[in-house]
């Protein structure tokens, strides 16, 4: 025989199969209450909370139909902060106050409940306002929101949430109305403050000039400017004359050397010229072509500028060197026909070539002596513009010598004057930029909003999930009645089978005699048994049959 095993050293055996069947059996009463009471507890839970319907409506934001330049403005605010603003506004104790009034929400909360907690409770957990954002660049701007609305009947959801989105629109209008006024106002004052300033300053601009005519200190840079301009033209005035008289020596060397060249060619010869041989004198036909030219450039120039303009009178003196030089060329040709014709087509003088060559060299030396003479008239000009300029630069001078020496007052006037121009200037774009808002928001061309989709009418009902609660219900009884199984199984220490026998005892098994009750006091407990079973289950089933019939008749 085997020694007993001290009681408190022996461990548990480990569970199989048979024994979590054998578990279930004795306790399915413990397991199935607790199921059966949640179940009921579920449903009456589920059937009694009354619907909840959502109703939901979308608002775009519809971008401005102007340019963006024409809006950078400081009331220009972002859009989503505008939504935040507009939803404290709308949810706001006055305005929740009287939508719950005159659609009659929450009567029964109402009966018990101060209207503060209402409205709390109607802004945390029946008002949703929900932003949607762009893609992309577009991520953090809103483009378009939502908002919904929950309640018991769908139909005054529905109402309620179409009474917000025209609060929104509303409320979007009023305070773009009221900020672009505002904006407006705010601007107008400082405008007007600040063109007294200008004018003030500008008064005494005008008072400083006026007792200092020509002398200030600002005119005074125009002076400098003007005299060194005047020092600059007779600078290239020089320059000028020096160039003229440089042109005619060198113009007086080639008509010496044209003399000499005609002096040598000219011989005593007689020569026979037929009448209708003495040709014409090519200089005479280039003077008339030049005078011609001469002539259309005098007409142009009378089109622009007026007769005592110097190029004009320039124009005149070479017009009439050419035209003196074209009658004396055209008397020499005429003398020579006449000749040729009085000699019977015979005329005394040089050979052919070089009475040809003499003409071409007196037409060069009659042209460099037109352009000695050009020359004079060029330097004749040159020296009465040198006289002017003088006497300009003479006379500003003596401007310069007679300035008052005040320059620090009329400095600081120019400085506060230009400042105070600028702040106006500033401060007059803003203005422009506020009246073109109001006007825009008059016209309605800004940033508005627009409703995409109406307010929905509900048809199913958002709350309660009835069959995730009557599931829940269940499902946690049935976990509680295993969880009392369980506890009531640990705390029983007797045993149960032959497993426990072999297992706690170390014994051979030789045999089992069975448990005999008294058949009568067995009949008799499941009797009780089927009896409190059978009660639970009718209860229950009416009492969830009346929540079921409760929650059919209250829709």
């Amino acid at each position: 025989m085997q020694p007993l095993q001290d009681p408190l050293a022996i461990q548990h055996r480990a569970l199989d199969v048979e024994d979590y069947i054998d578990v279930v059996r004795r306790h399915r009463s413990l397991i199935l209450a607790p199921m059966l009471a949640g179940l009921v507890i579920s449903v009456v839970v589920a059937f009694l909370w009354p619907d909840t319907y959502v109703s939901s409506a979308t608002i775009r934001v519809l971008p401005p139909q102007v340019p963006e330049g024409l809006l950078s403005m400081p009331l220009t605010v972002d859009m989503s902060q505008r939504v935040n603003q507009m939803t404290q506004s709308i949810l706001s104790r006055a305005t929740l106050t009287n939508i719950i009034t005159t659609h009659s929400l929450y009567p029964r909360e109402r009966k018990r409940l101060p209207m503060e907690d209402v409205i709390e409770s109607m802004r945390s957990k029946a008002v949703s306002v929900t932003p949607f954002g762009g893609s992309g660049e577009n991520r953090s701007k809103t483009l378009a929101f939502s908002v919904a609305f929950k309640y018991e009947n769908r139909v005054i959801a529905q109402k309620v949430c179409q009474d917000l989105v025209t609060k929104f629109i509303d409320e979007n209008v009023r305070e773009r109305a009221s900020s672009s006024s505002q904006m407006k106002d705010f601007v107008e004052d400082q405008w007007q403050s600040r063109k007294r300033d200008l004018d003030a300053i500008e008064e005494q601009m005008s008072k400083f000039k006026s007792a200092n005519v020509g002398r200030t200190p600002e005119q005074q840079g125009a002076t400098f400017s003007a005299i060194n301009g005047i020092e600059t033209r007779m600078t290239n005035i020089n320059a000028s004359l020096g160039r003229v008289n440089q042109d005619r020596l060198i113009i007086e060397n080639q008509i010496s050397i044209l003399k000499d060249q005609l002096k040598q060619i000219t011989t005593p010869t007689v020569e026979v010229i037929p009448t209708a041989l003495v040709p014409r004198n090519d200089r005479l036909v280039a003077l008339e072509r030049e005078i011609a030219n001469f002539e259309t450039r005098l007409q142009s120039l009378r089109e622009q500028y007026q007769e005592s303009h110097p190029d004009i009178k320039s124009s005149l003196g070479n017009l009439q060197i050419l035209k003196k030089e074209r009658d004396r060329l055209q008397k020499t040709q005429d003398e020579l026909e006449a000749a040729a014709k009085k000699t019977g087509g015979s005329v005394s003088g040089l050979r052919p070539e070089a009475v040809r060559d003499a003409r071409i060299l007196e037409a060069q030396i009659q042209q460099l002596t037109g352009r000695i003479e050009v020359s004079k008239m060029e330097e004749a000009s040159y020296k009465k513009a040198l006289q002017d300029a003088d006497r300009a630069a003479r006379s500003l001078q003596g401007t310069l010598a007679t300035m008052p020496s005040s320059e620090k007052e009329y400095e600081q006037l120019r400085l506060s004057s230009m400042m105070a121009r600028r702040d106006f200037e500033e401060i007059d774009r803003m203005r422009q930029r506020a009246n073109a808002a109001v006007e825009l928001e008059n016209r309605k061309q800004t940033e508005k909003l627009e409703v995409l989709d109406q307010a929905s009418l509900p048809q199913n009902p958002t709350e309660p999930k009835r069959w995730m609660i009557i599931l829940g219900g269940a499902l946690g009884g049935l976990i509680l009645g295993i969880c009392f199984a369980g506890a009531k199984e640990m705390k029983d220490s007797t045993l149960k089978n032959l497993k426990d026998v072999r297992a706690y005892t170390q014994l051979t098994i030789l045999g089992c005699i069975p448990l005999l009750e008294n058949d009568l006091v067995v009949r008799r407990r499941r009797r009780l048994a089927w009896l409190a079973w059978s009660t639970a289950t009718l209860a229950s089933i009416a009492i969830m049959t009346g929540s079921v019939v409760f929650y059919m008749t209250s829709k």
